[in-house]
């Protein structure tokens, strides 16, 4: 039995869980592989250096993009988020998922490179819920938050772009919704090539 690997991206609001389902797939289904992405902003208190993500300078960040390293690159609320070329191919080459959680920005760039990835968006039920999320979570100062929420309109503007799209109400029933997506997508034909025998 012969499969591909498969590139999956997952975009969203900050706000829209995103994270959270993310992190529920990649622990519950050992076929993804998590691609750690480079940025210049500044780690949170509860993130680790070369787990949540690769924290660099503006200087070395700019030194990678000119070199080709990045599958894609953006700018997102003022800093730089990349994602690096090489692993993902590698793992992909390798018959391993990867899974992407990047904005809208770094997805549309994705897509171009890459055509044959799965792309999902993840809506908050609401506004008011998107809002209330962002304050409870209690990461980013109000003027961050006030941006962020500026930001969503434009991002949830461009949820036509992505293949499937998910209503985050719930964690549970976006969980298994997008669970459903991910194995319905292993079994498309140009990533899985069963071959059965005469008998």
């Amino acid at each position: 039995m012969i499969k591909k690997g498969m590139l999956m991206v997952i975009s969203g609001p900050s706000g829209a869980g995103k994270g959270t389902l993310f992190k529920r797939l990649l622990s519950e289904d050992s076929s993804f592989r998590f691609s750690v992405s480079y940025t210049t902003r500044k780690p949170r208190p509860t993130e680790i250096e070369g787990v949540d993500y690769k924290y660099v300078s503006e200087e070395e960040f700019a030194e990678m993009a000119a070199s080709g390293g990045f599958l894609e690159y953006a700018s997102v609320h003022g800093h730089h988020y990349g994602t690096p070329r090489r692993e993902v191919e590698d793992y992909i080459r390798n018959g391993e998922n990867v899974l992407l959680d990047i904005d809208p920005q770094g997805a549309r760039n994705v897509m171009a490179a890459m055509p044959d990835c799965v792309t999902v968006f993840i809506l908050p039920p609401s506004y008011a819920e998107l809002r209330s999320r962002l304050h409870t979570r209690n990461t980013e100062d109000p003027v961050e938050i006030e941006r962020r929420l500026g930001n969503a309109r434009g991002e949830i503007a461009q949820m036509h772009l992505y293949q499937y799209v998910l209503v985050n109400d719930t964690v549970e029933q976006a969980y298994e919704e997008l669970k459903t997506i991910a194995e319905a997508e292993k079994h498309r034909s140009t990533r899985y090539f069963p071959e059965i025998p005469e008998e």
